[in-house]
């Protein structure tokens, strides 16, 4: 899972799966894979501003009003309660005027694409909705043509027909936004403990929903469940390059980043997150050396 609303569903539709299977056997769940996902509100928001300030994209003074005066995780609740209080407001402005709205906050290297199309609603008149957006449409643009192809949805076994266009985030599914504030952290744990295997990974260049505070919850659970380290945090390899880090607790807990990707880390490193999800389905560890 590496889209925004399936990583909070994903761990909810899995405890469904092994719910069910308690009663009557239909499924064959064998694990589920979290891409920078929100596990729990305060943590994974508020892990934000420093991310921003240790990349060198806010100040030391923007930093500190950004963790006591107003944090991330209350602006966002209020702004999702349609309500903005004044002092959350003036700490965002300063954080938007720093950051600026021509970096990636889905990949803070990454270089900005702006469509023709778009570019005069997302640039030249941005509304206070578009704060958490990313600026590479591009990215959305290539994403969909690329999952229409008719030859892609052969390959991915797609049910075509009567299916309209594929689109990102499709409005025939409704999503409430505020659902974010429940944690999904305990229902990971649950899975855990019945023994599916469940990982946890991260492209280290999101600000979005930071690896920090996913590295943070993960090694929180662990020690919850009483769960060893069973591979120590070590570097992972892809090719001739390092793919990321990883670490292990118990049988069924797993924590990965992925060196130099996005939110979306299969679109922006590609081979590292096949070497990713190619080990995980395999049950195998991570490279641990140059092949």
């Amino acid at each position: 899972s590496h889209s925004a609303c399936s990583r909070h569903y994903v761990p909810q539709l899995a405890q469904r799966m092994v719910e069910f299977d308690d009663k009557e056997k239909l499924f064959n769940l064998k694990g589920i894979a979290l891409g920078n996902p929100v596990l729990e509100f305060s943590t994974d928001f508020n892990s934000r501003a420093e991310f921003f300030w240790s990349h060198g994209l806010i100040s030391d003074s923007t930093y500190n009003i950004f963790t006591t005066v107003c944090n991330y995780s209350r602006y966002v609740s209020e702004y999702y309660h349609g309500s903005i209080s004044s002092v959350c407001d003036r700490v965002m402005s300063q954080v938007t005027k720093e950051t600026s709205r021509f970096v990636d906050k889905y990949d803070v290297t990454l270089d900005v694409c702006i469509s023709s199309v778009l570019m005069q609603s997302q640039v030249l008149t941005p509304s206070p909705n578009q704060l958490n957006r990313a600026l590479d449409v591009c990215v959305e643009d290539e994403t969909m043509n690329y999952l229409n192809r008719k030859d892609v949805q052969k390959a991915m076994h797609a049910q075509l027909n009567g299916v309209p266009k594929w689109t990102v985030c499709s409005s025939v599914l409704e999503y409430k936004q505020l659902d974010l504030q429940i944690p999904t952290i305990n229902i990971v744990g649950a899975l855990v403990k019945s023994g599916i295997p469940v990982l946890v990974y991260s492209g280290d260049q999101d600000s979005v929903i930071p690896l920090t505070g996913s590295r943070t919850l993960v090694h929180r659970l662990a020690k919850r469940l009483r769960l060893n380290a069973t591979v120590p945090y070590r570097v992972w390899f892809q090719g001739k390059q390092v793919g990321g880090w990883t670490q292990v607790f118990g049988d069924a807990l797993s924590f990965a980043t992925i060196r130099g990707a996005s939110h979306e880390a299969p679109f922006s490193q590609p081979e590292r997150s096949l070497v990713l999800f190619r080990a995980f389905l395999a049950s195998r560890p991570l490279p641990e050396s140059f092949e």
